[in-house]
């Protein structure tokens, strides 16, 4: 009971920002997308696939350039787990281009490469930073817990290392970048960890780690931090019961949230030696936002190149509407959404 007066007591003592301005569609899109997610998470811990699929809406890969002057196709890695990957390219491209392996976010448990912002975002990064991306396509929680989707973003490296892209696509694997959102920027950071730690050997292996890039990455653990509380109820899209669902539906059963897979801040963490520099997007009204700098503090402390940028009027997915100045670089320091390092980008090594 003492401990409830406590946190009551806490709780009011924090003092709540008032909600992001956003523009009117933003919010709309928003409150359709946060109804589905609420809805289709079931307090029994499994997904209302069916009702989900309703509102996320699938495009198709195009072989034929868009408006950005950019095509798509799918890879399949492996049929039998439904892993595959959709390759995003620009139509004409003068030299091998780098390589951005996009991992998505969702709670770990929603979306794929198909879903129209996803797919959308996907092809806005090839064409304003002028390289492949490649959007993988995870095996999902909680049907397939950890590590299942570090099995699949290792996996889909392999299967560059050995088979490649197609033979339309021109790209540089030895300036590979991997990046994420959220769920997908958590991923990113442990299947690197992994590749770095046991890549295969050369010459078997083209691919070079040159950074990660990741947006707003879904870290966490048991702690409840400020911003967690101070966001409550403000920020749209992430809040506590939400975020609490998906590492219940993400992680072995029988542990919690300070599992290695979320606690990546615990100073006792290792990390390999060559962990490529890394590049974190933060948000003003992103809840996880804590977890966020912390991460950046522990790299620093390790010795790790790393690079924060902040955009503090942005929410969680901010990337995924481009009504939104910060995520085409409308009135921020950033062009595009991210910028990657030039060094790396004509075939230096990279800066973070």
């Amino acid at each position: 009971m003492e401990a409830e007066r406590s946190q009551e007591t806490t709780d009011a003592e924090i003092a709540r920002p008032a909600p992001p301005a956003l523009p009117f569609t933003v919010w709309f899109q928003l409150f359709l997308l946060v109804r589905a997610y609420d809805i289709a998470l079931r307090a029994d811990g499994t997904v209302n696939r069916f009702f989900f699929s309703l509102g996320d809406w699938q495009t198709r890969a195009r072989a034929r350039p868009d408006a950005l002057g950019v095509r798509s196709t799918d890879v399949t890695v492996d049929k039998s787990r439904g892993l595959w990957a959709r390759v995003f390219s620009p139509a004409e491209a003068g030299c091998p281009l780098p390589v951005i392996v996009y991992t998505h976010g969702g709670g770990f448990a929603l979306l794929s490469p198909a879903s129209r912002p996803l797919d959308g975002m996907c092809r806005r990064f090839c064409r304003e930073l002028g390289a492949v991306v490649v959007s993988v396509n995870y095996r999902l929680a909680p049907e397939n817990r950890y590590p299942a989707a570090y099995d699949d973003g290792v996996d889909v490296l392999r299967y560059l290392s050995t088979t490649g892209l197609p033979d339309s696509v021109s790209a540089d694997l030895s300036r590979c970048f991997l990046a994420g959102d959220s769920a997908g920027g958590n991923i990113s950071h442990h299947v690197a960890k992994r590749w770095i730690s046991s890549p295969p050997p050369p010459p078997c292996n083209p691919i070079r780690l040159a950074g990660i890039v990741l947006l707003q990455p879904y870290f966490g653990g048991e702690e409840r931090t400020q911003a967690e509380l101070r966001l409550e109820g403000v920020a749209p899209v992430v809040n506590m019961r939400r975020s609490d669902w998906s590492w219940k539906a993400f992680l072995p059963e029988g542990t919690n949230r300070d599992h290695p897979a979320a606690h990546v801040t615990d100073e006792n963490a290792e990390l390999p030696e060559g962990f490529p520099p890394a590049m974190v997007v933060v948000g003003g009204f992103d809840p996880l936002q804590d977890w966020q700098r912390r991460y950046e503090g522990v790299l620093k402390r390790k010795g790790k190149t790393v690079q924060l940028l902040e955009f503090p009027e942005a929410i969680h997915a901010f990337y995924m509407f481009p009504e939104l100045p910060d995520a085409v670089g409308r009135g921020s320091e950033i062009p595009p959404p991210i910028k990657l390092p030039q060094a790396s980008l004509s075939g230096g090594a990279a800066r973070a």
